[in-house]
């Protein structure tokens, strides 16, 4: 497993891929690999396996516990720090002071946020569509932390190149955000437009105080052999995008 390098120690962030040498076959080829969603009509009992397959792999970092969401494309987020939920919350945002605690979310083409501070004390994990990002998400998830994030990872997402979008999505940003014209290129028929979520990501996170953003030179959509993709095949799994703060 590939941590993200330069965090603050004893954080930990990655994201896993399609390929894991522990992942159970399946009957479904378009659910192949290592699929971490309870919700693309997956065999459940494969997906917790899974999910337990991780956990144990972080637990040598002593991590005991780990939330997963089900996610809405929201802008809601929650902080969850020694509660045990029995159910997944409902939203796109998780914040947590406590170490060993290993937050979740799922993407197949929608832009993954890690957050964190620079004493490694808070770290968050937001799930960042077009929707989320349009309506707020990465401001709500900051407004839940009890600190000022310093430092941002961006996990795969469709690129740039991949992601064709209507006028009316280029408006829900425009119009928001004055700026941010560059982040969409014309596309080949009038009214569609091709939208940099990235770029997009890394403005909003700029506005917010936060210069050192990571990642984002990935595309869920081209590289097959590593990311699941809606967009390639909306029958497909997800993957998972994690950060926890090793228990020393």
């Amino acid at each position: 497993m590939q941590f993200v390098q330069g965090l603050p120690q004893g954080v930990y962030v990655g994201q896993t891929h399609i390929h894991h040498p522990k992942a159970l076959a399946s009957r479904q080829p378009e659910l192949a690999g290592f699929n971490l969603a309870l919700h693309v009509q997956d065999d459940p009992q494969r997906v917790q396996q899974h999910r337990m397959i991780l956990l144990n792999e972080f637990s040598k970092f002593g991590v005991n516990k780990m939330t997963w969401m089900t996610q809405t494309h929201s802008t809601i987020c929650h902080t969850i720090n020694d509660e045990i939920t029995f159910e997944a919350l409902i939203g796109d945002g998780l914040v947590t002071q406590r170490t060993a605690h290993a937050l979740m979310m799922m993407t197949a083409d929608c832009l993954p946020v890690v957050l964190g501070n620079a004493h490694g004390t808070e770290i968050a994990n937001l799930h960042a569509g077009w929707r989320g990002l349009a309506g707020g998400i990465i401001e709500n998830t900051i407004d839940e932390m009890t600190t000022q994030p310093t430092w941002a990872w961006l996990g795969a997402a469709i690129s740039q190149p991949c992601f064709e979008i209507g006028q009316e999505v280029k408006d829900a940003f425009c119009l928001k955000y004055s700026g941010l014209e560059t982040a969409f290129k014309g596309g080949e028929q009038a009214g569609k437009f091709y939208a940099d979520l990235y770029a997009i990501a890394r403005f909003i996170l700029n506005k917010q105080g936060i210069e050192a953003v990571l990642g984002g030179d990935q595309c869920s959509y081209t590289q097959a052999q590593d990311f699941y993709s809606y967009r390639r095949n909306a029958e497909t799994g997800r993957m998972a995008t994690f950060v926890f703060m090793q228990n020393i």
